[in-house]
């Protein structure tokens, strides 16, 4: 599915968005920093400087949230605030569940930083940003670190540039959403992207030292996946579940390999069950993309 036809309003309805942010910001005071955030929210919020999630945190589908640049969003253990949403769709651990719209677009100076108020906790420390039925979700310059699936989306529009997802157990993770994750960076997760259904756009990305870099769970469709570049994965950089019976189109991505390990070993598909379908790979990349993974302005790698 092409890439403009899916996104080309994208940047129109952010172009109307800041327009209207200028005209309210001076009427919408935002959290100074150092809030705590609880319970159900409604209305217009913006959030600036240390904001700390305390238990489950619903942003009711009225909510329209503008993260500022520079806002760090640290999730509390989850004794600080009831965790009654445990079971899946939801996680472990303090989540924002977001039915409203959300804009958290930080900078390549100021991004805006998702994490465990624990510095030293390990991956699956909070639960999600989980997204339900939500219009749109922005996402861009962003880094999110500690959390069992970081962005976890269900009928969704949501849009994830120019971030960096670091030592999540999944670091996206949806279903039945249109999603264009782009000009990623993807890095020492257990999981990078995992998904069935949907309507995904997966290009320009960088995956590097995940245990799996793709996990498609059941029925791919509608999905356009290239010019990423697949770093070498502790274990696979494609898994497919026990719902993946037809093949995978995947091609012009680049994909690294060990010389100790054959290249179909990295491949979970039906080179090891034939009850699945294959991933083809053809036509390949022989370079990484130069444009694979976050930039600055000036187009130089954003990595810190």
């Amino acid at each position: 599915m092409p890439h403009s036809y899916l996104f080309s309003s994208r940047y129109i309805l952010l172009g109307f968005f800041c327009l209207f942010l200028a005209g309210c910001l001076s009427a919408q005071a935002p959290l100074a920093g150092n809030e705590t955030v609880r319970g159900v929210l409604h209305g217009e919020l913006v959030w600036q400087g240390d904001i700390f999630v305390a238990g489950d945190v619903v942003l009711a589908d009225d909510v329209r949230l503008t993260i500022l640049p520079g806002t760090r969003v640290r999730f509390m253990p989850p004794d600080t605030g009831p965790d009654e949403l445990v079971k899946h769709p939801n996680f472990f651990g303090n989540e924002l569940i977001i039915q409203g719209k959300v804009y958290a677009v930080g900078t390549y100076s100021e991004p805006i930083i998702f994490e465990s108020f624990d510095p030293a906790a390990p991956a699956g420390a909070w639960g999600a940003i989980n997204i339900e039925g939500s219009q749109e979700a922005v996402f861009e310059y962003c880094i999110f670190r500690q959390a069992d699936s970081a962005v976890h989306s269900r009928d969704s529009q949501v849009y994830i540039e120019q971030s960096i997802f670091e030592n999540n157990l999944v670091a996206i993770r949806f279903h039945s959403s249109e999603i264009l994750i782009e000009h990623n960076l993807l890095r020492n997760n257990r999981t990078g992207i995992r998904f069935h259904f949907g309507s995904p756009v997966i290009c320009e990305n960088e995956f590097r030292d995940n245990n799996v870099n793709l996990f498609i769970t059941s029925y791919p469709r509608d999905y356009h996946i290239e010019n990423n570049s697949f770093g070498l994965p502790t274990e696979y950089h494609v898994a497919f579940g026990e719902e993946v019976p037809e093949d995978v189109l995947l091609p012009r991505n680049f994909w690294e390999y060990s010389e100790s390990v054959s290249p179909d070993d990295f491949f979970y598909d039906g080179r090891r069950s034939p009850y699945l379908g294959r991933v083809l790979l053809e036509p390949l990349r022989m370079l990484p993309s130069t444009q694979a993974g976050p930039s600055t302005p000036a187009g130089s790698p954003w990595n810190p």
